[in-house]
């Protein structure tokens, strides 16, 4: 099984800064894209950030110019550094993936993460 591990989350001022961090694991072929979504209490799941396995990245106007996504190829991690935390930004945030499993039979899985909650609150 391919299953994805996020950490990092936790409690934060305001303007604050915290680093998320997915680790992904199991019999892995490729991994194409990478993102970031988060969900906020009554609100719809929203896609924070994304990368490309080449490194195109993309954001959701909310956090551009805040938050950064990047990824460690050869560690099967993707990270998201978030600065200037607002307490909107409170919500638990999900890792997402598209995974190529398996050897001689390959297969195409959209792995999520358990979540990891983020709270800005002073």
């Amino acid at each position: 099984q391919v299953q994805l591990v996020e950490s990092g989350g936790g409690l934060v001022q305001p303007g604050g800064s915290l680093r998320l961090s997915c680790a992904a694991s199991g019999r892995i072929f490729s991994i194409n894209a990478m993102g970031w979504y988060r969900q906020a209490p009554g609100k719809q799941r929203e896609l924070v950030a994304a990368i490309t396995s080449g490194g195109s990245t993309n954001y959701t106007d909310s956090v551009k110019g805040r938050f950064a996504i990047s990824r460690d190829n050869a560690k099967n991690t993707v990270y998201l550094q978030m600065n200037s935390l607002k307490p909107e930004d409170t919500a638990v945030y999900y890792c997402n993936a598209g995974i190529v499993v398996g050897i001689a039979y390959l297969r195409y899985l959209e792995v999520w993460g358990q979540g990891t909650l983020v709270t800005v609150s002073s």
